[in-house]
């Protein structure tokens, strides 16, 4: 407990600890709440009426006996708040669902060309209505919509500062969510789909780099506890932070030069790693089909043999460059993380030897989530924000 804690941030503080608790199972005890957490028993029957009246934990019947009077069981109502995720891409608008279950409900990815009309907004609008009717969403129990956008967002303006891929800048909130009738909250497509990765994928609560390979190059970065910083934004619970910069840039790894004075990339500079390894390298080779580069390259074209290596070892660069500044793992999502699986092995034999501090690999992994997993995580971040909130 930090110095200068007062009572009241206590009891919010253990309330919240409870329901996180409650909802990380399918059912529980008040004794068992007790004894996971370290709180007296008649705290923890304090909390429990608290969040009953709340609408936000229920009794579900009694427990197996142990040999005493049986415990009632407990479980959150997964039903009481549900989210919305949306993803914006320069040709397609996905949509993901979830509730308090934190469990994606259904998606849905359909193709919607972007252009900056009044028209369109309407028509995502109408998209996202039909999504909420077609999976019976209770409206009155939508906390909110978030929008993952390819770009980089101020998240304390809630807005949309620039986007190479969608070809605008300085684009507000209010112009995203005009036709929408609900809280919304705007993020970094890569950001979002970095949240699915942390919260969904059971994986240890350590730092993570997540490289997000789709049209443009991106990612994030999530700090475990002992790395927090104030400059971040919490992702999932309290133990798991994404560093966000002093100016909302952070995870601009696209940026990052690999080749002196190489090829020029669309932000001007030359030899930056989107210019070499964004996913419309490969796929423009397909008329932007990204599977069928795949499909191609596995009947035995030769030259894409060639092509997809050069692209491993132009990759291989960046990801060593990043386990050297942060020393974790590194994950493979985007576009062509979602088809890295068959070849992460030959990847890691490329990155282990540029591993200077053991000549190992085994840092870097290929994304768990691989389908809609920017909105999917969007609506991750407004049902992590309702439960901080509880």
């Amino acid at each position: 407990m930090r110095r200068g804690t007062n009572s009241l941030e206590v009891k919010k503080l253990n309330r919240n600890r409870v329901f996180r608790y409650v909802n990380g199972r399918r059912e529980t005890s008040m004794p068992d709440i007790s004894a996971a957490l370290d709180i007296s028993g008649p705290t923890v029957l304090t909390i429990v009426k608290e969040l009953k009246s709340a609408g936000v934990v229920e009794e579900v019947g009694a427990l197996e006996s142990t040999g005493g009077r049986k415990a009632k069981a407990i479980a959150s109502v997964k039903e009481a708040r549900y989210a919305v995720g949306m993803d914006i891409t320069g040709n397609h608008v996905g949509f993901a669902y979830t509730d308090l279950s934190m469990k994606v409900l259904d998606h849905e990815r359909i193709r919607k060309h972007f252009y900056n009309e009044e028209h369109y907004f309407q028509e995502i609008g109408e998209l996202l209505k039909d999504f909420i009717a077609r999976n019976h969403i209770p409206e009155g129990q939508i906390e909110g919509v978030g929008i993952a956008l390819p770009g980089i967002v101020d998240r304390e303006k809630n807005l949309l500062t620039r986007s190479h891929v969608l070809g605008i800048q300085e684009a507000s909130n209010r112009m995203w969510t005009k036709y929408i009738p609900y809280p919304c909250e705007l993020l970094n497509d890569a950001n979002a789909a970095a949240i699915t990765e942390d919260i969904c994928c059971e994986r240890p609560e350590s730092n993570m780099v997540y490289l997000s390979l789709s049209n443009s190059v991106g990612g994030a970065v999530i700090f475990a506890d002992e790395m927090k910083s104030n400059m971040g934004t919490k992702v999932g619970n309290d133990d798991m932070t994404m560093y966000m910069g002093n100016n909302w840039r952070s995870g601009e790894f696209g940026h990052m030069v690999i080749h002196s004075e190489g090829r020029t990339c669309y932000c001007g500079k030359k030899g930056c790693l989107d210019a070499y390894c964004s996913a419309l390298k490969l796929a423009g080779l397909e008329e932007g089909n990204l599977s069928a580069f795949f499909m191609e390259m596995e009947s035995g074209n030769e030259e894409y043999k060639r092509i997809w290596e050069d692209y491993l070892q132009d990759l291989a660069i960046a990801v060593d460059n990043l386990r050297m500044c942060f020393d974790c793992e590194i994950v493979l999502g985007g576009y062509v993380g979602n088809h890295m699986e068959p070849y992460i092995e030959r990847f890691k034999e490329i990155v282990s030897k540029k591993n200077i501090f053991g000549g190992s690999g085994e840092y870097v992994r290929v994304c768990q989530y691989r389908e809609e997993s920017s909105a999917y995580g969007a609506a991750l971040y407004q049902i992590e924000n309702y439960i901080s909130k509880i």
